[in-house]
């Protein structure tokens, strides 16, 4: 499987798994954070949107260029599964744009709407070799295209886990629950 490949079926099953997470917070609860400080599934879904869709417009801007030459030694990178495991915390380097946040239906549409082009702008650039373009992210490393589009599906499968304990945080409706 080429890397294009592998970054189109690992972003389509990202956002797959993470549209199934999304489902456990109802609409009611969509922006309420689970604790003070902590944020809300919009705030998330936002954060995911605003970070694919910088991503992918810097992609769309630079491959109309000639790729600069990146040496070989300086194209090592920490793995993706980092990214993953949330096993090391990062802090988001923005807060989601509070005008971005909007009722769960509408904000899960984006969601998909940023992912549908990113999938168009793979398949668009698909006869091309996105490889000799790189760009630096400040935790992993250099990435080329292909790394930098794994990243988007790895960061969303990292928040999959985040959704999860929002969903479980959240406080529970009493007449709900006794039912």
């Amino acid at each position: 499987m080429s890397k294009l490949e592998l970054a189109i079926t690992k972003l389509a099953a990202s956002q797959q798994e993470f549209l199934r997470a999304a489902e456990a917070i109802s609409a009611a609860k969509w922006g309420q954070p689970p604790a003070a400080g902590a944020w809300s599934a919009a705030e998330l879904v936002a954060h995911l949107c605003q970070v694919e869709r910088g991503i992918l417009g810097y992609a769309d801007r630079v491959i109309r260029k000639t790729p600069l030459p990146v040496p070989f030694y300086r194209r090592f990178h920490f793995p993706l599964a980092l990214v993953e495991s949330r096993l090391i915390r990062r802090k988001a380097p923005a807060e989601p744009n509070p005008a971005a946040l909007s009722c769960k239906e509408t904000m899960l549409a984006d969601l998909r709407a940023v992912r549908e082009k990113t999938l168009a702008f793979l398949e668009e650039t698909g006869q091309r070799d996105l490889a000799p373009y790189f760009w630096r992210h400040p935790f992993l490393g250099q990435l080329n295209f292909y790394d930098w589009f794994a990243f988007v599906a790895a960061h969303q499968v990292r928040h999959i886990g985040q959704m999860l304990e929002i969903a479980k945080n959240l406080p529970k409706d009493v007449a709900n629950s006794q039912k």
